[in-house]
């Protein structure tokens, strides 16, 4: 019969593309890591490896196991998850992956109310890029990771990935309210001189931030190309900057800064995301709770 925990190396293999990256993963030897695969080819009975340079990859053999233990993997969950609802009360370790302006605004409430529901339950946040979280989770390094959306670039759902939106959040335009930049105006297609602070192109809200900008009709001048929300609000705030902000930030990091709203009003989705197999784990439902209720009481006093 064949081996879960072999089986669950090989599917490491296939999300991580490296032995070396498996062991760290895993916390075993790349020499192990290799042994167990090896052991596991001899149980198939099949070849599974191939070699790419220095290298392995998956064979086409491997990748139909790696299909069926993804099934094995959330059945396990599954049963996992059923095993902890019976339990009187919500405890153990989540590990959630949030980004920075979540980790700002959403995290601090949402962990004094899951400290007061349920003080068993030991919530760890990572902040992590969204695309880094999202295959940490598929790995099974965090429970739950929470995603952004934006306009005209929806993300693909995954059969074995449960989504719950959270929050329907307006990005808006933040300009100078003193300065060299402070008589910028507040139009976005008369902007193509101003100085920005944007993210980086290769994350979502920098790609999307930079199409909007050559929608309106230029190329937007990146003089501060940072992932820091607060040190683009700050840039903005002290007159070297125009930045697109999220409204989840407004009310406590962007005083001192003019707000614009943007053509036709664009908004990103916030949603939680959870492997199909934990969506019914006690303390992943309990977190879902909490944030949401965050979340609704956030745009309410917004």
């Amino acid at each position: 019969m064949l081996n879960v925990a072999r089986l669950r190396i090989l599917r490491e293999l296939h999300l991580r593309g490296t032995l070396a990256a498996v062991a760290e993963a895993l916390t075993y030897t790349p020499s192990a890591v290799s042994q167990q695969l090896s052991q596991l080819e001899r149980e198939a009975g099949v070849p599974l490896l191939e070699r790419v340079g220095r290298g392995v990859r998956p064979t086409d053999a491997a990748l139909t196991l790696v299909g069926h233990t993804d099934v094995i993997l959330t059945q396990l969950e599954a049963a996992e998850a059923d095993l902890a609802a019976s339990q009187p009360t919500v405890q153990g370790v989540l590990r959630v992956a949030l980004f920075q302006s979540v980790v700002l605004e959403l995290a601090p409430a949402t962990l004094t109310l899951l400290g007061e529901r349920h003080p068993a339950l030991q919530v760890e946040i990572i902040q992590r890029d969204e695309d880094l979280a999202s295959s940490g989770m598929m790995a099974q390094e965090f429970d739950v990771v929470l995603g952004e959306e934006f306009p005209g670039r929806p993300h693909p759902i995954r059969p074995d990935v449960h989504r719950e939106d959270l929050l329907r959040d307006s990005v808006m335009l933040a300009l100078p309210s003193h300065g060299r930049w402070a008589d910028l105006p507040s139009t976005l297609d008369r902007l193509a001189d101003a100085p920005w602070a944007l993210d980086p192109e290769d994350t979502a809200m920098g790609a999307w931030s930079r199409g909007v900008c050559r929608a309106a009709g230029f190329e937007p001048i990146v003089r501060f190309d940072t992932p820091d929300p607060l040190l683009q609000a700050h840039l903005v705030r002290t007159g070297h900057a125009a930045a697109l902000m999220p409204s989840l930030l407004a009310a406590r990091h962007l005083a001192g800064t003019r707000l614009a709203s943007l053509p036709d009003d664009p908004h990103r989705m916030l949603y939680t995301a959870t492997r199909t197999g934990r969506t019914a784990h006690p303390a992943v439902r309990a977190f879902r709770t909490a944030i949401a209720e965050v979340a609704h009481a956030h745009q309410t006093n917004s």
